[in-house]
């Protein structure tokens, strides 16, 4: 595509902006001081992601460094669109990219709508996985550690446990809670599809976890296996 296209795609985000979304935004994210928030819906920046995903990753990259919220989460789907449509060997170069600018995916929801769907497919296929987790687990950025977790969502649809377990161990001491809550939404995944991996896990661990992570993590057993979980979490 070309710069024309780039400029379109800004003023479609901007055309499409709700002030109604934008409110809801503001109270949801706690964006930084300087970033820019539109107002534009999730599912229409994906309809979007979809027409522009023939972006160079340069205009990619380009959009990724704009202060405009709405604009790094397109370029984020758009980032999305291509590792969806790589062929299986192709996907490290577009991860490459995406791991070397984990620096401009600095809200919740910009973390939640890429890393399964950018990381999360590598994850699958790459057997070095491990270990840009565990470098992710252990960065001074929270987003980074909440892309650690949140990443490994299609291990989990995959019937792979023990990277997310493993993750939960390493950052059950974390300071912050968003990524307590992440550990507790991957855990409860688990749990939707192997309701007796979650509970052993949790027989043996659920003490030393947060309250938080506890509480999301049983949200799904039954009442007398949830009660007993989130009195010892």
């Amino acid at each position: 595509m070309t710069t024309a296209s780039l400029r379109r795609l800004r003023a479609e985000l901007r055309g499409l902006a709700e002030p109604r979304v934008r409110a809801q935004l503001l109270r949801v994210l706690s964006p930084a001081d300087d970033d820019e928030l539109l107002g534009v819906r999730v599912p229409v920046m994906r309809g979007l992601a979809r027409t522009y995903r023939g972006l160079a990753l340069d205009e990619v990259d380009e959009l990724l460094c704009s202060r405009v919220h709405e604009e790094r989460f397109t370029a984020l789907l758009v980032l999305a669109e291509q590792v969806r449509a790589a062929p299986a060997g192709e996907r490290g170069a577009l991860v490459r990219f995406y791991l070397a600018r984990t620096g401009r995916v600095d809200n919740w929801d910009l973390v939640d709508g890429s890393a399964p769907v950018v990381l999360g497919p590598w994850l699958l296929e790459e057997e070095g996985a491990a270990r840009v987790l565990d470098r992710l687990a252990g960065s001074p950025s929270v987003w980074d550690r909440r892309i650690a977790v949140v990443a490994t969502l299609p291990l989990i649809r995959d019937g792979r446990h023990e990277q997310t377990f493993a993750l939960v161990l390493a950052l059950r001491r974390d300071p912050e809670p968003i990524v307590h809550k992440a550990l507790g939404w991957m855990l409860r995944e688990i749990g939707r599809r192997d309701e007796r991996a979650l509970v052993a896990f949790l027989d043996r661990h659920a003490a030393g976890l947060p309250r938080v992570t506890v509480r999301h993590a049983t949200e799904r057993l039954g009442a007398g296996d949830r009660a007993r979980f989130v009195r010892r979490g």
